[in-house]
């Protein structure tokens, strides 16, 4: 089965409201064409689910946002993402605050098809404070453990940016930290990958080049051919992040009018475009990949 398509016939199968997860994590390997497709289209009332990066407060910006999920939104040097930052403040949409683990057990329920996942994350805390609508459950081995009862997060689509992957939707993915990119495929109804290199047939083999696969072919809907589809985040093997450009677009954080033209240079006027503004292919693919 063909499963590829463009940018453009990715989003366009969206709809307003959707419950929308975005694998990654802060400023790593996050689907940023795709991203900026949803900034170019109609979409509105998202739910975000995710790990947040540059993505959430763009969409904040952009006012694509109703609720957002999130186990932290950060652009790691850039501790607390700026637009993000701002539109938290404002109370512009509707938040879920998470601790990380919480974070991983919902979407790991979804997986399963269960609809809570029991834990001690974020007992003690105030998680529940400002979550009042997280219960906790009575363990039925023991009437005096009480656990926290994690809710499923189930997602309409999964948006996830790969390293590569053929046209039935096999993919492989770079680096050696997968980040949660397998339960946010395996929470979604639909998942839509996008991928910097497009090949002709990746092997369903047990080699060693299998564990590069975070989920099965059968989880993927389309296959976006996104070259640099991660930019400003990182994709590993191929570039790293660009920390100056997240701080060009921090800097625009609360000012409608710079934002404005943030859009109009880099996003209004597609890909391309977008790649040429920041002084081409060569110059993004020599950004250095972070060493922790």
């Amino acid at each position: 089965m063909d499963k590829r398509t463009d940018l453009s016939g990715a989003i366009a199968s969206l709809r307003d409201g959707m419950t929308i997860g975005v694998g990654g994590w802060g400023p790593r390997r996050k689907p940023m064409a795709l991203i900026r497709e949803i900034l170019r289209s109609d979409l509105k009332d998202l739910h975000v689910v995710t790990y947040g990066g540059p993505e959430v407060g763009m969409l904040c910006a952009a006012g694509k946002v109703a609720k957002v999920t999130y186990g932290f939104v950060s652009l790691d040097q850039i501790p607390l993402e700026p637009w993000y930052r701002r539109a938290r403040e404002a109370g512009t949409f509707e938040v879920r605050e998470l601790d990380e683990g919480m974070l991983l057990l919902g979407l790991r329920a979804a997986a399963e098809g269960v609809p809570f996942a029991p834990t001690r994350v974020g007992l003690g805390s105030a998680i529940l404070e400002i979550n009042p609508e997280i219960k906790t459950v009575v363990s039925p081995y023991d009437a005096g453990d009480v656990l926290l009862a994690m809710p499923a997060l189930p997602l309409d689509v999964a948006l996830i940016h790969v390293s590569r992957s053929d046209a039935r939707g096999n993919t492989r993915t770079e680096g050696n930290d997968p980040y949660f990119d397998d339960l946010f495929a395996g929470a979604a109804e639909r998942v839509i990958v996008s991928t910097e290199e497009l090949v002709d047939s990746l092997s369903e083999s047990d080699g060693p080049d299998a564990r590069k696969s975070l989920f099965h072919r059968g989880v993927v809907d389309m296959v976006v051919h996104a070259p640099l589809g991660a930019h400003p985040t990182l994709s590993h093997g191929f570039y790293g992040w660009d920390m100056a450009h997240l701080k060009e677009y921090g800097a625009t954080a609360g000012d409608a009018e710079a934002w404005a033209d943030f859009v109009t240079k880099y996003v209004a006027d597609g890909e391309d475009s977008y790649v040429a503004a920041l002084g081409g292919a060569e110059a993004i693919r020599n950004l250095p990949i972070p060493v922790f």
